[in-house]
């Protein structure tokens, strides 16, 4: 079992892997047993070649996708603490020791590299990426009540115990969105640490689609919303279905029934009852659906005592 692996997800980054591994062993050469990892994702140029050259220890995941990378990686991998940065030199490598020590000193089970809140917005060339960071940061701590700075990066650090009880649902870019609501929802404890930002140097291209994966990533926070808070998200369906049913019922039925003394708009009548009923519905599938999330919560914490365990084995042998 390693004391810090440094995980690196590479996709064609010929340009740039043998810097970002030669600096990452650089800045983690104070730290005992550490151990870069590069995880190569069907490359075709000389990303594995060159990473094994520059002393990354190269492993390989065939599913595409960085979401099917992330899941190979943290389920191959024993250590103590794991940090997680991109193969395209855009993070500081100096931060590690940092984020390492976050970890092993405070207990913290997820450190985000914010670049947010430094040079982000004026190293980035792409604006409507800068949007998108924007609009899902906003939209992830106002649904899920939570402070984290940017929901997107891709230099993170991990404790064991988080890695180890991370159900990797994700294939594509939306993983990060998964990590970073994970953590909230389990009550683990995150931290943000300020890191500087620099684009992508010339001729190194981003494989993030910014409309394909943006749209991915709301997708993304809508279901996991759905799943973490079924409730709410149910219940605002009932509502408005017992609005509509309610003003239909007033408006066509109620109103002219007392007029008449009768029911002229039978159509309408029926309508307003199947609205009564979905909201009904909803009512009742959020309340199962909450009820089943709360035992899904209880059985996490006894994954993360059995995760506990399993380090202390490991640390042992």
């Amino acid at each position: 079992m390693n004391n810090l692996a440094v995980l690196i997800p590479a996709y064609n980054e010929e340009q740039t892997i043998a810097k970002v591994v030669t600096d990452v062993q650089a800045a983690i050469q104070d730290i005992d047993d550490a151990v870069v990892y590069v995880y190569d994702n069907n490359s075709s140029d000389r990303t594995v070649e060159l990473a094994q050259a520059a002393g990354a220890v190269v492993r390989h995941e065939y599913a595409q996708g960085k979401g099917a990378v992330i899941r190979r990686m943290f389920r191959e991998v024993d250590a103590n603490v794991y940090i997680m940065i991109d193969a395209d030199d855009t993070y500081p490598v100096e931060a590690i020791p940092d984020m390492y020590a976050k970890v092993v000193n405070r207990g913290v089970d997820m450190v985000v590299g914010d670049r947010l809140s430094s040079t982000y917005f004026e190293e980035n060339k792409r604006p409507f990426h800068n949007l998108g960071n924007s609009l899902v940061r906003a939209l992830i701590n106002f649904l899920f009540k939570t402070d984290i700075r940017d929901i997107l990066t891709g230099y993170r650090a991990f404790s064991f115990r988080f890695v180890k009880t991370f159900p990797v649902l994700s294939r594509g870019f939306e993983i990060e969105t998964e990590m970073s609501i994970h953590a909230t929802e389990k009550n683990l404890l995150v931290e943000n640490q300020v890191i500087s930002y620099r684009d992508r140097p010339d001729g190194s291209e981003s494989k993030l689609n910014t409309y394909g994966d943006g749209f991915k990533v709301l997708v993304t926070v809508m279901n996991l919303y759905r799943g973490y808070h079924p409730f709410a998200f149910y219940a605002f369906f009932s509502v408005i279905s017992l609005l509509i049913s309610l003003v239909l019922f007033v408006w066509r039925v109620a109103i002219p029934y007392s007029q008449t003394h009768l029911v002229d708009n039978m159509p309408t009548l029926v309508v307003s009852m199947i609205f009564l009923v979905l909201a009904v519905i909803a009512f009742f599938s959020g309340s199962i659906l909450n009820a089943i999330q709360t035992n899904d919560k209880r059985n996490f914490e006894l994954a993360l005592i059995d995760a506990d365990e399993r380090q202390k084995d490991l640390d042992h042998e």
